[in-house]
């Protein structure tokens, strides 16, 4: 048996047909975006079996939870929904601006999602805040004397907010880490697939509120 360790490249083929020889499998394209997308996925499942348990006990308690819902601030709920809108904005300008080499413009925009991120996560504090102080939070002696459908209305609020709340704070510290990365030029616009990714988790943090606002927010309005 031979010893002898092949030196000849290996050549792999884009959708176009043309050769490329494999330098490092740490950038590969394809399996970058195929490992995002399937961690996406889990994070749509995680959400969407709370979204199923809302829609469940919507159904059968549909006065507790419209009632509740009145009870919640749709000026702070609405503010932050602009907010998430006007960061996704900045985001994939961002995205935009690296991919041309414009490092400066996407440095700026970048930190502008970062700031609004924050504001994001203030305005909620604060109307968690409002709520606490109304002695409104999960097995408070108050909240234990209203109705089920009440507790469970407030219960999946905080929880499923709470978790959105979590996945901003990941998004600031991935964004931050992104930063870092395109100070060192280990993300640039040839190699730019991690940024992307970044995006994308952005533009999922942006759906989830998108179908929270309605759905906590807007219940009570309609009616």
């Amino acid at each position: 048996m031979s010893d002898h360790v092949s030196t000849t490249p290996e050549i792999v083929y884009d959708n176009d047909g043309n050769p490329h020889e494999v330098v490092d499998f740490n950038d590969d394209y394809t399996a970058s975006k195929l490992g995002f997308w399937l961690f996406l996925f889990t994070e749509l499942m995680l959400f969407g079996s709370l979204f199923l348990v809302f829609s469940f006990f919507f159904y059968r308690m549909s006065e507790a939870f419209v009632a509740s819902s009145q009870e919640l601030s749709f000026l702070l709920g609405g503010i932050n929904t602009i907010i998430l809108l006007i960061s996704t904005y900045f985001m994939g300008m961002a995205l935009i601006n690296l991919k041309d080499n414009e490092i400066k413009s996407c440095r700026k925009k970048i930190y502008i999602t970062i700031a609004l991120a924050s504001l994001f996560l203030i305005v909620k504090l604060i109307e968690w805040s409002i709520e606490i102080n109304h002695g409104i939070y999960p097995d408070s002696e108050l909240l234990n004397t209203r109705e089920y459908g009440v507790i469970l209305f407030f219960g999946l609020y905080f929880t499923m907010t709470g978790f959105h709340g979590i996945h901003i704070i990941v998004g600031i510290g991935l964004m931050l880490w992104v930063l870092r990365k395109i100070r060192k030029e280990e993300v640039n616009s040839k190699k730019y697939v991690v940024f992307e990714n970044i995006a994308l988790y952005w533009d999922l943090v942006h759906l989830v509120w998108v179908f929270l606002f309605p759905l906590f927010y807007i219940i009570g309005r309609g009616v």
